[in-house]
């Protein structure tokens, strides 16, 4: 036996004992040696950032802007002619479509961000100034379907919500006279409560009676659309010694006032779009209402479970919704249109183009923002696209829909640009997670 344990000993030795055995599995954890090669970790870190939702945005943008691309060269008289005799002489074909493409684009970027032909600097980021006015109002009003959507209620009702608070906003910038800076505060607010009330009304129905909030709020906008043109029709709603159906020009005291001087339609409302993603990003991921507004929208039941009154957070979820996007009627009137007055078109397409911005924006006030900007990027920078190659502007509204199209089918997106799908987080912080023992913790 002793001959045995000494033998078994002797062969330990020249052997790696069993103990060591799991030595290699624990080498991967420490990091790298200075010396080690460390591109397939960036190459990991790579695939994480664009297969994950902000990725997926971008790179559904740039697929976009490729099938616009496509659909320029297509609409291009050039490229059509050296279509017809492609066999012949197939590198005209590919010349044309690129020339007519990298005009168009350079035009829609000179239009959205700085005009390169401009003769000075301030008239050549007059451009961005543009986009920047243009997108105020889309942020605003996506803020507040962003909100909706977080809460799970699909607010599409953001068109009225805006014309409300257009009204609002407007009648309290010609009907009063006041000083410049409680003037411009009483429209602002007006807006807000215009488009918190117009919305309130979807949310009580919805609370109290289960009514869906997508019919009800695309019934509220063709009721708002009426309103307006009921109203302008009034004596006391209309211009004088005009027969248009449009309202007395605002009192300047009521109007935003310019960031960049008489020059540019740049107004404060842009300021105000600013705070109002630091608000609501504080209001979401930091107040006790912003729990309870992603607590129901997550798992009403639970919510419900833990003590939170669905019916009162959808009402106010609306109310939040609506106030925003009357903020965004209030932008457009107070500073948008110079003052010019309430006319039936007032809100244009600013709620319909929301929705493309939350949804863009992943209903985060930061993706907003630069989904607004984009968006706004594209109106501006459109009407310089058209003007100087003759490019249909009705392109940039497909370029629109392809991106909310890829927005909605990510899978779509990585399975054009081969990416993997993103790797499941065991324990990941998600909404949907939500049980009612967290609710109520």
């Amino acid at each position: 036996m002793t001959s045995t344990s000494s033998s078994g000993t002797g062969a330990g030795d020249q052997t790696p004992p069993v103990a060591a055995a799991p030595e290699p599995a624990a080498a991967p954890e420490p990091a790298p040696a200075p010396g080690a090669p460390t591109g397939s970790r960036w190459r990991q870190v790579a695939l994480e950032i664009a297969t994950g939702s902000a990725g997926v945005t971008v790179l559904a943008v740039v697929l976009a802007l490729l099938f616009g691309g496509v659909l320029i060269a297509a609409a291009d008289p050039t490229v059509q002619a050296a279509a017809g005799y492609f066999f012949a002489r197939p590198l005209d074909l590919f010349g044309a479509a690129w020339h007519a493409v990298s005009q168009a684009y350079a035009a829609l970027f000179s239009g959205a961000v700085y005009d390169v032909e401009a003769d000075s600097f301030a008239r050549g980021i007059k451009s961005l100034t543009e986009t920047l006015t243009l997108a105020t109002p889309l942020i605003l009003a996506g803020l507040g379907l962003g909100i909706g959507f977080r809460a799970s209620l699909f607010n599409i009702g953001a068109q009225g919500q805006v014309v409300l608070g257009a009204v609002f906003a407007g009648y309290i910038g010609f009907a009063f006279q006041l000083s410049a800076p409680l003037h411009v505060l009483l429209a602002v607010l007006g807006g807000a409560i215009g488009g918190g009330l117009w919305a309130a009304i979807a949310g009580v129905l919805k609370a109290r009676t289960g009514a869906n909030e997508v019919i009800v709020t695309i019934m509220l906008n063709n009721i708002a659309v009426y309103l307006i043109a009921y109203l302008l029709s009034l004596h006391s709603w209309q211009r004088p010694n005009s027969n248009n159906p449009q309202s007395p020009a605002l009192h300047d005291s009521s109007m935003f006032p310019l960031l960049l001087g008489d020059g540019f339609r740049l107004h404060a409302g842009f300021l105000l779009a600013i705070v109002a993603c630091l608000v609501v990003w504080w209001l979401m991921e930091r107040s006790t209402l912003g729990f309870q507004f992603r607590a129901v929208g997550a798992n009403p039941e639970a919510a419900r479970t833990a003590g939170i009154s669905v019916a009162t957070v959808t009402v106010w979820v609306m109310v939040v919704a609506g106030a925003l996007a009357g903020l965004a009627g209030a932008a457009q009137i107070l500073g948008t249109e110079g003052g010019s007055g309430l006319t039936e078109g007032i809100a244009g397409t600013v709620g319909i183009d929301a929705i493309t911005v939350a949804l863009l924006g992943r209903s985060k006030p930061l993706g907003i923002f630069f989904a607004g900007i984009l968006f706004g990027a594209l109106r501006a920078g459109g009407v310089v696209m058209q003007a100087r190659t003759g490019t249909p502007i009705d392109l940039v509204l497909v370029v629109q829909s392809l991106i909310v199209l890829f927005i909605a089918a990510p899978p779509l997106v990585r399975a054009v640009f081969r990416l993997p799908s993103p790797r499941s987080h065991v324990g990941a912080e998600t909404p949907s997670a939500l049980t009612a023992k967290e609710v109520r913790a």
